[in-house]
């Protein structure tokens, strides 16, 4: 919204947030206001839980997503706390973001696939379910080396207090769907332990 195009370094609405900060102020609550109303809309519709996607926070330091970021997130999540829903956020590149991330008052914490997720729970104190994390890069691999990488963040995950085993950011459009429905099918024959 800020530089009109995608970017990869964010670097129009980074400097936004320090040259202008009532510009800042007033385009992240009103992106907080929308993503809300929008999740809100889901829950209604009968989704079970929310998640807010925040698919650029990774570019932030530490300081400036708890200044310039984090209460937007929390203004989104508010307008559906009072549904009861279990409630994830969800970063790309957010690995040194994530207590901070969580503080925003979530259920859940996404990992993207950078990060191991027993490193994740280390991390967040060992409190908090994880999301997470096969890294979509895999899945055109061949069946062995996937399978290994799924059984790997299995394992990983059940350091957590809970896991939600999924692609740690989004299945690339050109992925094969029986890949998928082999995936899944190999995450249900593994019993839980």
């Amino acid at each position: 919204m800020v530089e009109g195009k995608p970017s990869r370094d964010h670097l129009g609405p980074r400097t936004m947030m320090h040259a202008d900060p009532e510009t800042w102020s007033a385009l992240a609550n009103w992106a907080a206001d929308a993503s809300g109303m929008f999740l809100q809309a889901q829950l209604e519709a009968g989704a079970s839980a929310g998640q807010l996607f925040d698919s650029w926070a990774g570019s932030l330091g530490l300081a400036d997503y708890t200044r310039y970021v984090a209460p937007a997130s929390t203004r989104a999540l508010d307008h559906v706390r009072h549904l009861g829903a279990p409630l994830v956020h969800f970063g790309t590149g957010t690995s040194e973001l994530l207590v901070a991330m969580k503080d925003v008052g979530v259920d859940v914490v996404g990992v993207d696939y950078r990060l191991p997720l027993d490193e994740a729970n280390r991390r967040l104190g060992g409190t908090v379910p994880l999301q997470g994390n096969i890294d979509p890069a895999l899945l055109p691999a061949p069946w062995e080396i996937l399978e290994a990488h799924v059984r790997e963040v299995i394992a990983a995950g059940s350091s957590a207090p809970g896991h939600v085993l999924n692609l740690g950011h989004g299945v690339p459009p050109e992925t094969d769907p029986d890949v998928l429905t082999r995936v899944v099918e190999l995450i249900h024959s593994i019993s839980p332990e």
